[in-house]
């Protein structure tokens, strides 16, 4: 049996909306997910935010977890930034604005996730033209990351929301091409569902360069609770050698911490 590292969602406030599990402070949000019998934690934050990492630090001593990643979404959704922007000065915020993820990242020991953030493709303009953009970005950002040893983990985001790595072969096309050797695929069940042909395929497809996996059914609901193969899904994984974090983040359904609770003791229960 592979002895999966697991994580859930967490984030210091969130609407109901989100996928997000537990709420409140970084170092409530630990105790909350040890008490779980989860791994780890990924956290939901602003680039700005004013961290006790003493704190964290001790508490994640205490309890037993750790942070499995710094999630940047909100930097498109609050802070309007991304790195594709027709505006050089919205580009060099975002790059800025990505160094000090990374800096918070290397205050905890662990890696970044870029989805949103990574900008899209404006209708009718020339798609080249802003993958070169992207990837002048990235490889600026995922050097400073290489100094930090921190990972950049570029999620995989169905194609109703996004327009840039919308499948795993694309990503991981985009990645090799432009010789991006910090940066790895994060795939998730719920985006697969929709964008993959084959999503166990996709995972063995993502290899070595696999980073990060977030877990949600196809409702986008905690794991076990719709029509999603997770036993299959495992099985890809264990085939692949997939070492990293397996992170629930799905809806607060019906509250956040039932459906952690849910969640982890179906994976459990799948004993793979």
């Amino acid at each position: 049996m592979t002895q999966w590292k697991i994580a859930c969602s967490s984030a210091d406030d969130a609407p109901m909306t989100a996928p997000i599990l537990l709420r409140g402070d970084i170092c409530e949000n630990l105790k909350s997910a040890a008490d779980l019998g989860y791994d780890a934690i990924e956290i939901h934050t602003r680039e700005t935010a004013e961290l006790d990492y003493e704190s964290i630090r001790k508490t994640m001593a205490e309890t037993g977890t750790k942070i499995a990643a710094v999630v940047t979404g909100r930097l498109f959704t609050e802070g309007q930034t991304s790195l594709t922007d027709d505006k050089p000065y919205v580009t060099d915020a975002a790059i800025k604005a990505f160094k000090q993820y990374i800096d918070i990242a290397a205050e905890l020991k662990t890696d970044i996730i870029i989805g949103w953030a990574k900008g899209n493709v404006p209708a009718g303009a020339p798609r080249q033209r802003y993958l070169d953009r992207l990837a002048k970005n990235l490889r600026i950002i995922a050097d400073y990351g290489i100094n930090k040893n921190v990972k950049l983990h570029l999620e995989v985001i169905n194609r109703y929301e996004v327009n840039i790595f919308t499948t795993c072969q694309e990503t991981l096309e985009f990645i090799e091409k432009y010789n991006l050797e910090n940066c790895f695929i994060h795939l998730d069940t719920f985006h697969m569902n929709i964008d993959e042909t084959d999503p166990y395929e996709a995972i063995r497809l993502a290899g070595k360069k696999l980073g990060y996996v977030h877990l949600a059914d196809n409702s986008r609901r905690y794991p076990g609770s719709g029509q999603l193969n997770f036993r299959k899904t495992l099985e890809a994984l264990q085939e692949a050698d997939y070492q990293g974090y397996l992170s629930v983040e799905c809806f607060p359904y019906p509250n956040g911490k039932e459906a952690a609770a849910k969640a982890i003791q179906y994976l459990n229960s799948l004993e793979i």
